[in-house]
Parts: structure tokens; C-alpha cells; sequence
């Protein structure tokens, strides 16, 4: 059986900016792909309150495009902190995936969501054994990393693991694009680079020129693992 990668993020497009090319380098090593994003109710957010659903349902139909899973939770953005209750069902919902190798959101961030994201994620990974029932058969990860959003959220970030991404960059681009355009509520074109897609191309040249290839994605390990990733 393969084996299975799991990104986690708190929002639709955290992982699709953040680690798009090392999740479509995955696939293409014949890894299953998957995405938990933690916030899956945008009624409260002002440029998807009015097609929450159709947000969620065309982010999964796109990734699924691209041969990713993407899955949901329930909560809403601002409104879900670290709860007995929220660490259950994040707990519940990695189980459910069985992750051998997983990425977080970096914990130091100025969007709260982001934060608890990562603490959510954190105990999920790390302690399922603790916060599900007692005697559950858990598993947990062999491998965790950190991964940034950006330099318009992350705070402190470092990375110690690259990752050329430069074959898979065009369609980690394009998939990031089309997420955008989603947002916008507007087609997409693909003709130039916009808005986040211009922020992912320059953190990934420069990501690149740090470790001597074209497109670069970075990483930081949880602990000390061997360079190679897959």
C-alpha cells in the first residue's frame, strides 16, 4: 500500500500556498495526497458569506483535479480555539486518514486561525492516544514538518529542510491560481500571475536560489530526520 502524506490547514488555500509543489511531488511518487482544512464554514467571512458551500465544494472538486483529497471540519473562522471538543475532532479526523507524513502551519503567525491551527494540529499528530478513548489503537506520524504562509502572516520562521519543487511547479502555480480565482468569485485566465501566485513565485525563487535549484519549497522538521523526503 502507499503510503500517505497529510497537509493540514486552518483555511481552504493554506496548504495550496504553502506546500503546492511538495504535495503534487508526493503524488507523482505515488503517495495519497491529503488535505484537512480545519475551517470549512465561511458564512462568517465577508468575500465567501454568500456561497459559503460553493466555496468548499469547488476547492474539493479542484484539488481533486490535481489528485488531491480535501477534507473539511466544521468550524468557522475566529470561532474554534484549543477545546477538549475541537481536539477530539481533529484527532478523529487525522486517525481517519492515517498519515505516515504530515505538515503543520508554523505556530508563530499574525492570523490567529493559523495559531490555533497549529496547536490543533500539533496535539492531533503527536497525541491522538491521549485525547481519543483510552485503549484506541492510534497512529501518529513518522515524520512532522512545519510549514510557513508567507511572509504577510509567518513570524520567525526558519526553515532546515528544501525541497526542489521546480518540475512540479507549473501545476502548483496553476492550482494556487485557480483557488485564487475562486476566492475572487471570477474565471480563471492564466495568462500572468496574480495577487498570492506572485508572493508563492518570489518565496519559491528565493527558496530556490537558497539550496541551488529553480523552485525550492521549505520546510522545518518537528525533529531531526534525514534530508530525504521521500
Amino acid at each position: 500500500m502507499s503510503k500517505t502524506i497529510l497537509g493540514i490547514g486552518a483555511h481552504f488555500d493554506d496548504c495550496v500556498f504553502g506546500i503546492p509543489g511538495i504535495l503534487l511531488k508526493a503524488l507523482r511518487k505515488n503517495y495519497k495526497v491529503v488535505i484537512l482544512t480545519l475551517v470549512g464554514d465561511y458564512s462568517n467571512w465577508k468575500p465567501g458569506a454568500d456561497r459559503a458551500r460553493e466555496l468548499v465544494e469547488k476547492t474539493v472538486q479542484i484539488s481533486r483535479e490535481y489528485g488531491i483529497e480535501m477534507h473539511f471540519l466544521d468550524f468557522a473562522g475566529m470561532r474554534f480555539s484549543v477545546t477538549e471538543e475541537a481536539k477530539q475532532k481533529v484527532a478523529e479526523a487525522v486517525q481517519a486518514i492515517e498519515p505516515d507524513i504530515a505538515f503543520q502551519l508554523w505556530p508563530h503567525d499574525h492570523h490567529t486561525d493559523h495559531e490555533v491551527a497549529s496547536q490543533l494540529s500539533k496535539i492531533a499528530l503527536r497525541h491522538s492516544d491521549r485525547v481519543l478513548e483510552l485503549g484506541r489503537k492510534t497512529k501518529s506520524p513518522s515524520r512532522i514538518y512545519w510549514y510557513d504562509n508567507g511572509p504577510g502572516h509567518t513570524i520567525g520562521f526558519e526553515p532546515n529542510t528544501f525541497v526542489d519543487v521546480t518540475d512540479d511547479w507549473p501545476r502548483a502555480i496553476e492550482w494556487l491560481g485557480r483557488l485564487m480565482a475562486l476566492q475572487a468569485n471570477k474565471p480563471f485566465v492564466g495568462t500572468s500571475l496574480e495577487g498570492a501566485q506572485l508572493a508563492k513565485e518570489a518565496l519559491a525563487r528565493y527558496r530556490g536560489l537558497s539550496c541551488g535549484v529553480k523552485y525550492a519549497e521549505a520546510v522545518r522538521s518537528t525533529t531531526p530526520y534525514p534530508q530525504d523526503l521521500f
